[in-house]
């Protein structure tokens, strides 16, 4: 029943949910919602989106509402109308319905005129007619369809495959086919595929630079130990001017220079010691030995994230041990200030991963250019400041005892007065006022260092905005996967030597693969850098399945697996739907292997405002033509064999 060179068919192991990263929704990006009230055609509109993407049920819905109740016509409405109703599924598949919609859907679109449009509209029904009169001779209707330009002929060949049969088949084929191959790789996929599992990065954000916080009382003691100073060295000069001592004035003065100029460098010289000290205390916060508990929810992925990342981005040159223990204090400023500024604003972690990302990365190339620790310099106090603190210090001491010297002669009580004020009142005045200034000082200080910051931040912001701005759409996204398919049933009708008129029918299961990313749009259905696809061929002698894993970036085929079987041998299908939004497809053969495919996973972080897990498994599953390969699948296991007949006889 199995070929030898085939693996196992017990998939249950390897198609487990496994190594999937947390999904990305495209949240800004509304392109298959209709918003309320919309007109008809709008709606239309959203419905051809949905047909471009792979979502035929949603497709006929909206399309067929615009058609039939709000009576839209014309050429273009009524291909789009046609091709919705058979894109994804087989005639048998479709209610009676439907059906007489497709035969009538150019007089019920009043279609006239000879466009693009018209023309496609006119192909379709003549390859409708092929189908049913197989003698048809094709040479006329091959040579027109080729005549066809594109969008018309493009979609006609993707959505209108599994309604064919017969030699109109393996022709219409033989072109889809070449088509495939052809632009497989086509809008630059390879470059663009990875941008569409990004999310919309969010727009940096940072901590304000706190301003000065100065309580009132030093702002008192500041103002009134300055008035008492001024009084005492007033009342000092008076002695010295009613006594005629002008060269003692003039050293009077002087002194008082010196000690204004100690006062400016000496708080210069504090502000640069205190703010150096503070930054080596925030730069060279030693690792934590002692065990933390692991933070949760936004806080742990942001740790992970930084872990991460600080982990990938090593310098050169350096080991790992010395590069985290020597950014441990970097590391964690950098981390509070993100989860402190982002916390409270719902922004998902994957939004502002750009954001980290490029922190640890300037952090590396700072460590690699050996200008991590350059504030060490910046801050370091220079000898001129230390001179003139220094000079200005011997000034106003030595102009102090020499004036009171010179005054206390002939006024002793009031030289000794305004000389103990000043020196109390002055030492006062010196604590408030370098209060004032260092904090002040610090307000700059960071506010420079902010903008820098958020200046470079910015540039990274517009940069990255730019890199994913050729981001591919959903529609773009739908065909590639599209064309992959193709090319894997080519693969296999190659192998078991078969054409597409051999085969009764064929169905395809889209799992993720392991390890993938996801990603969607609102009300779109996931998509994932790597799939695990099961071809299902279904021919006269029984069941050919191969399987293989997609890389969709690359449109490469990995790690295939093929499997026969007889249609007897299929013992019962499952379909698992848990209220989690999990879903999975179970195939069970007579000896007991297990075919298994996890479809869907639980996602409801991921649910925007508007979804529900029952729309987004709905709009995933029709894309994946889930409903298709369910039903082949199921009556293959309810009839067997029978199942041939019978569905020679439906067709």
């Amino acid at each position: 029943m199995t070929e030898p060179e085939a693996t196992t068919s017990n998939y249950a192991k390897d198609y487990a949910y496994v190594g999937m990263q947390a999904g990305t929704v495209h949240g800004d990006v509304n392109i298959y919602s209709p918003p309320p009230g919309a007109p008809p055609s709008e709606r239309f509109e959203i419905g051809v989106r949905m047909l471009n993407g792979g979502i035929p049920s949603k497709a006929r819905e909206l399309i067929g509402e615009a058609v039939m109740a709000a009576g839209l016509t014309g050429s273009r409405v009524c291909f789009h109308w046609q091709l919705a109703l058979v894109s994804g599924r087989a005639w048998n598949e479709m209610p009676v319905e439907d059906i007489a919609a497709l035969n009538h859907a150019p007089s019920a679109c009043h279609l006239s005129g000879g466009d693009a449009w018209a023309d496609g509209v006119k192909t379709i029904m003549r390859l409708l007619d092929a189908v049913a009169h197989p003698n048809t001779d094709l040479r006329p209707l091959l040579k027109d369809f080729d005549g066809l330009s594109d969008p018309q002929r493009g979609m006609i060949l993707r959505h209108l495959e599994p309604f064919l049969d017969g030699p109109v088949k393996d022709e219409m084929w033989r072109r889809a086919l070449e088509e495939a191959r052809q632009d497989q790789m086509a809008e630059g996929r390879t470059e663009r595929v990875w941008k569409f599992f990004q999310p919309d990065p969010a727009h940096p954000r940072f901590r304000p630079a706190r301003p000065p916080t100065i309580p009132t009382g030093t702002w008192v003691r500041a103002v009134g130990t300055t008035i008492v100073l001024a009084g005492a060295a007033v009342n000092m000069a008076y002695l010295l001017i009613r006594d005629l001592q002008l060269l003692t004035l003039l050293v009077y003065l002087l002194g008082i220079g010196g000690g204004i100029c100690a006062a400016r460098a000496g708080a210069e010289w504090h502000f640069l010691t205190e703010r150096r000290r503070a930054k080596d205390k925030e730069y060279r916060q030693p690792r934590e030995h002692a065990p933390r508990t692991k933070s949760v929810g936004f806080v742990g992925k942001v740790d992970q994230h930084f872990d991460h990342y600080f982990a990938k981005y090593l310098p050169r040159n350096t080991s790992r041990s010395a590069w985290l223990a020597g950014t441990a204090g970097i590391r964690r400023s950098i981390r509070d200030e993100i989860v402190d500024v982002y916390r409270e604003q719902r922004t998902g972690v994957e939004r502002i991963a750009w954001l980290i990302r490029y922190r640890v990365s300037e952090v590396r190339r700072q460590w690699e250019s050996g200008t991590l620790w350059d504030y060490q310099q910046e801050l370091a106090v220079p000898p001129t400041i230390k001179m003139m603190t220094l000079l200005g210090l011997a000034a106003l001491t030595s102009g102090t005892i020499w004036t009171v010297g010179c005054a206390a002669p002939t006024a002793p009580a009031s030289a000794a007065a305004s000389t103990f004020s000043a020196l109390l009142a002055g030492a006062l005045a010196v604590r408030a006022w370098l209060q004032i200034f260092v904090e002040h000082r610090r307000y700059v200080a960071d506010k420079a260092e902010a903008t820098k910051i958020q200046e470079s931040c910015e540039a990274a912001f517009r940069r990255w905005k730019l890199k994913l701005a050729d981001k591919p759409t959903d529609p773009e996204m739908a065909v590639w996967l599209d064309r992959d398919r193709k090319v894997l049933l080519d693969e296999a009708l190659h192998h078991y030597g078969l054409t597409m008129s051999d085969m009764i029918a064929h169905a395809f299961i889209e799992a993720p693969g392991a390890p993938t990313r996801r990603a969607r749009v609102r009300k779109g259905p996931w998509r994932y850098t790597r799939y695990r696809l099961l071809l299902f061929l279904l021919t006269r002698d029984g069941v050919r399945q191969l399987t293989a894993d997609l890389d969709f970036a690359r449109g490469t085929f990995h790690d295939r697996a093929r499997t026969n079987y007889r249609y007897e041998a299929v013992a019962a299908v499952r379909v698992r739907q848990a209220d989690d939004g999990d879903h999975s497809f179970e195939l069970a053969l007579v000896n007991g292997e297990l075919v298994k495919a996890e479809m869907l996973a639980a996602a409801m972080e991921e649910l925007q405002m508007d979804e529900t897990l029952a729309t987004v498994s709905e709009t995933t599953l029709d894309a994946a033509g889930f409903g298709h390969t369910l039903r082949v699948m199921e009556g293959i296991a309810a009839e067997g064999k029978r199942w041939i007949e019978r569905e020679r006889r439906r067709r």
